[in-house]
């Protein structure tokens, strides 16, 4: 199953694209996993964008309305998409400053929050990748995640 983070926007703060560089430099030796950049824009123009970016994958749609798994159980979820056969890639999305549409959030197969408080966008994407490069070793058996 491939893993696609789509973002409005690269990051313009430098720890962040450290942070995003890291984090999938280190994801991409467990799974197949992309970071694709959307032009960024109203949240509109941005939502448009991701929807069309994530055609044909099982969407993610982070936002602090969404659920909030824990890291194992965030795994568990995502080894339950891998079992179901029709599923060939997830893709996260994550929007610029004014956030996703309310009908983006609407269609999304799951709502994802990473905190219950409201997270600067580079910043998520630096959350998000370092919790997906954890769950790739949770699932290798390897001593990163500690509960």
């Amino acid at each position: 199953m491939r893993w696609q983070i789509i973002v409005a926007g690269k990051p313009a703060l430098a720890y962040a694209k450290s942070g995003c560089e890291e984090y999938l430099q280190r994801l991409q030796r467990y799974v197949d996993a992309q970071l694709l950049v959307v032009k960024a824009g109203s949240s509109s123009e941005v939502s448009q964008r991701l929807w069309e970016k994530s055609q044909g994958s099982y969407r993610v749609v982070l936002d602090e309305r969404g659920d909030r798994p824990t890291t194992r159980q965030l795994s568990d979820r995502l080894a339950a998409l891998e079992m179901r056969g029709e599923i060939k890639a997830v893709s996260f999305l994550i929007g610029a400053s004014d956030g996703h549409t309310a009908a983006l959030r609407e269609q999304a197969d799951w709502l994802l929050s990473l905190s219950s408080m409201t997270m600067q966008h580079e910043l998520a994407q630096v959350v998000l990748l370092e919790q997906l490069y954890r769950v790739a070793t949770l699932r290798k058996g390897e001593p990163y995640h500690r509960d």
